[in-house]
């Protein structure tokens, strides 16, 4: 399978994953609070990537590769569940989506910054065509207004895209499921003691079913396996081209907050989706010609390697 297909199937089975990730966060923080689902499913994650790395007997990356799984751990272990986490507990998830929705413009200029790529310039009139369907988007569903909770919002989109493009970095030479059980291990230590302290002083009385559901879920898959599935697109196809498959994720998000949480999705959502997997569309088109490798710091990269 030629490698930008690849990436374009495994990043669409991490966007899938991540759909979710949302409207799970939001059954689960009225009853367990927004740090405990945000790092705790971190830690029950990290101890899932102990087991793994345990099994396969793993050995522990070169010196080189942990100052950029440090990076991932801030991002993607921390920044983002923990911010997003506390912006779920006064922000509907339909909210959230559109916001977040920005992920994909942001991940592209950290592709840039971070993993070395140039993107062609009719990338970026597409990549501002999917913005624009996604502000689009949050004015039909009324989530435009400006809330003290978007700061934190916009801060797990900056967190989020800085994640994104190390870890698909360091996924071209150490895959990505080693990049992401690593980084969980890296941030388990401390991620401990708040989580002990906010489950200590929480009085939110009984959990129920649904609240816990929506943990494991944030726990298993959106932290843990469908990082696999994600890092591993992103290595294949290129981050700022796989990025974009996110676009389409704010329309998945709230297709499950309707199904799942009951939120009203109208027909302006219809046509606004189909403006964003357009954006899709174009940004596909916008690479024709131009393989993974050319776009990774000018041409002429190294082939991965598991190491």
């Amino acid at each position: 399978m030629p490698a930008a297909t690849q990436g374009l199937l495994f990043g669409g089975l991490g966007v899938l994953a991540f759909s979710l990730t949302l409207p799970a966060t939001r059954a689960a923080v009225p009853a367990l609070g927004g740090t405990t689902v945000g790092l705790g499913r971190a830690l029950v994650a990290a101890v899932l990537a102990a087991v793994v790395l345990l099994v396969l007997r793993e050995r522990p990356p070169a010196r080189r590769h942990w100052p950029g799984l440090a990076i991932v751990a801030l991002g993607v272990v921390i920044g983002f569940p923990l911010t997003s986490s506390l912006a779920m507990q006064s922000l509907p998830a339909a909210h959230g989506a559109v916001v977040i929705g920005l992920l994909p413009a942001a991940t592209a200029v950290m592709a840039v910054i971070r993993a070395g790529e140039r993107p062609p310039f009719p990338f970026w009139l597409a990549c501002a065509v999917g913005v624009v369907a996604v502000l689009v988007f949050a004015v039909s569903q009324g989530a435009g207004q400006i809330q003290p909770a978007d700061g934190l919002l916009l801060a797990a989109v900056v967190l989020g895209a800085l994640g994104y493009a190390e870890g698909g970095r360091l996924a071209r030479e150490l895959g990505g499921w080693r990049v992401i059980c690593w980084a969980l291990l890296i941030a388990a230590p401390v991620l401990v003691a708040p989580v002990v302290v906010a489950i200590a002083f929480s009085d939110r009385g009984p959990v129920g079913p649904d609240a816990w559901l929506g943990f494991a879920y944030v726990s298993v898959v959106s932290m843990f396996l469908g990082f696999f599935a994600w890092y591993k697109g992103l290595a294949a196809g290129g981050v700022a081209r796989v990025g974009q498959l996110q676009l389409a994720q704010p329309v998945l998000t709230l297709g499950w907050a309707a199904l799942l949480l009951g939120e009203t999705v109208s027909g302006a959502t219809i046509l606004a989706s189909l403006f964003v997997i357009g954006s899709v569309a174009l940004t596909r088109w916008s690479w024709r010609g131009s393989s993974p490798a050319t776009v990774r710091a000018g041409s002429g990269s190294p082939p991965p390697t598991r190491r």
